[in-house]
């Protein structure tokens, strides 16, 4: 299915033919602010077409649920299988689930009819004014919580991608008494060896986390991630804000989370947008009854200080950050070409490359043609006035005096950040998508590649390329923080449209590398790339 910019807000009549479709299995709140109903205005909101399977009718307001009725099962089947017969999702959200029936039936529809579809599960069994959501008469065990019921989710394991409990739900889940984040930390990773797939453990609700609020994100085998970060464990840690409008903001997370994976985001990119697009509408939610008012719909987050902070679960970064900033560099870097050889680098910075990687991958000793490079490389830097990086190659280049050290995310863990740092050099990241990108940013580096955008063969990628639209939002996130360097399948016929995504800089590889004439088409690029605002 084709997709739709992810930086446009308003779609014409033509475009929605194309929006995502998402599927929403919860129940209605008659109230508008939360289940069905807050689910349908986010998937809106956020460019994809959402389609309701409606689990219970519920009576409620913004202060309180005075009944609950679930679907038959008949009614349950039926719009299930309406909707599949015409409108297949690219991912589904779980809400409330009216019952222990309705839970089996559900898992077992999903895992025979929806193979491969991404499924978000909320473990709805509260809603936000405490009143219990589920029939009583019909849950199978009374948890200690004030005595309401809790349904037995274990029919869903392996048979989803995500499940979001907050801290309420997560003690109901895993029956641990959650007093701190080491509490949090090890019933978050019961419900994941449990059930599979990625954990978000919220922690909105957890007291003791003040004065900003952090949710545990455990990623499971995600093959469209890197290896680095999967069956890894994450804070993301974000502002508290001060407002008792919150009424569906679980709702909202969930729903959010599928509608941006629906539109071709990783996992943990749709987690951090979906973190970011709660907390603006938590920013902005006013009342609407005499209770908690439902959270704003403001669009797309497009705000570096909406994003949350990342950091590893047993390690922490800080410790690793230099005392000492990496050089700091000016936007405009101009075209940055990649290479592997040389007298290539020789010839592209004579014909007036002002940034320039060499990249030779692989072992290098002492003594070798390839240190030599590299040696010569940093002398023609200084001869040219230009900034030559070294990829990978930071003992080197640290000892030689480069201008600059590239390094990809799988790298950062294991070099020390301080002696780059300390030797006065500029430091290069890779990221591959916003939550590598917000990792790196951690770090402080001096710019920021942001890749793949196309399919390319330089180099094996876990990751799916990006896309322009992707790219438009990375750069509006990411652009008031660092310079900005865009990589991946560049070239003449696609630098108008990367240009128009508003990156400050462009990388290119095969593009000169694999010109008859490098020297020549970099020139070609670099006058493209200069003038491509006088049109």
């Amino acid at each position: 299915m084709a997709t739709i910019p992810l930086v446009e807000r308003e779609l014409s009549a033509k475009e929605l033919s194309v929006r995502p479709v998402v599927w929403t299995i919860a129940g209605s709140d008659s109230g508008g602010g939360a289940g069905i109903q807050a689910d349908l205005l986010t998937l809106h909101d956020l460019g994809c077409h959402g389609c309701s399977v409606i689990t219970a009718l519920t009576a409620q307001n913004s202060v309180a649920v005075t009944a609950v009725e679930p679907v038959s099962a008949a009614m349950l089947n039926a719009q299930l299988e309406a909707l599949k017969a015409d409108l297949y999702p690219s991912a589904v959200k779980i809400g409330l689930i009216g019952n222990q029936q309705q839970l089996e039936f559900l898992a077992d529809w999903l895992g025979d009819n929806l193979p491969g579809v991404p499924v978000i599960l909320d473990p709805v069994m509260v809603a936000s004014c405490g009143d219990g959501l589920q029939s009583r008469e019909e849950a199978p065990e009374t948890d200690d919580v004030k005595g309401k019921p809790c349904l037995d989710f274990s029919p869903f394991v392996g048979k989803i991608s995500l499940i979001t409990p907050n801290k309420a739900e997560l003690a109901r889940l895993t029956g641990e008494l959650l007093a701190d984040d080491d509490a949090l930390v090890i019933a978050a990773d019961r419900l994941w060896q449990r059930f599979g797939g990625s954990v978000l453990a919220k922690g909105g609700d957890c007291p003791w986390q003040q004065p900003r609020a952090k949710d545990l994100l455990l990623l499971g085998d995600i093959p469209t991630i890197s290896p680095l970060h999967r069956r890894q464990g994450f804070w993301l840690s974000g502002e508290r804000v001060a407002t008792a409008h919150n009424h569906g903001s679980g709702c909202t997370l969930s729903s959010a989370i599928a509608a941006f994976v629906a539109r071709g985001l990783v996992l943990p990119d749709a987690v951090l947008l979906a973190k970011a697009y709660v907390f603006e509408g938590l920013r902005q939610a006013s009342a609407v009854g005499k209770g908690p008012g439902p959270l704003a719909r403001t669009g797309i987050p497009e705000s570096l200080t909406a994003m949350a902070s990342i950091y590893p679960l047993h390690e922490s970064r800080s410790h690793r950050l230099p005392t000492k900033g990496f050089t700091r560099l000016g936007r405009n870097l101009g075209v940055y070409p990649v290479v592997a050889d040389i007298d290539m680098l020789e010839a592209l910075l004579e014909a007036g490359a002002k940034t320039i990687q060499l990249r030779i991958k692989g072992e290098i000793g002492p003594g070798s043609p390839a240190e030599a490079d590299i040696i010569r490389a940093i002398e023609l830097g200084r001869q040219y006035q230009a900034r030559v990086f070294i990829n990978d190659h930071w003992r080197l280049a640290i000892s030689y005096g480069a201008f600059g050290v590239h390094l990809g995310q799988e790298d950062v863990d294991t070099v020390p950040l301080d002696a780059i740092a300390e030797a006065g050099m500029a430091l290069g990241l890779s990221s591959h998508g916003l939550f590598e990108a917000l990792l790196a940013l951690e770090l402080h580096p001096s710019y920021l590649a942001l890749g793949h955008i196309f399919p390319t063969t330089t180099k094996e990628m876990p990751s799916k390329p990006q896309g322009l639209e992707t790219l438009a939002l990375l750069t509006k996130i990411v652009s008031t923080a660092v310079p900005t360097v865009a990589i991946g399948g560049i070239e003449a016929g696609n630098l108008p449209k990367v240009a128009a995504t508003g990156v400050d800089n462009i990388a290119v590889v095969r593009a000169v590398t694999e010109a008859s004439d490098p020297a020549a088409a970099f020139r070609a690029l670099a006058d493209a790339w200069e003038n491509r605002n006088a049109r």
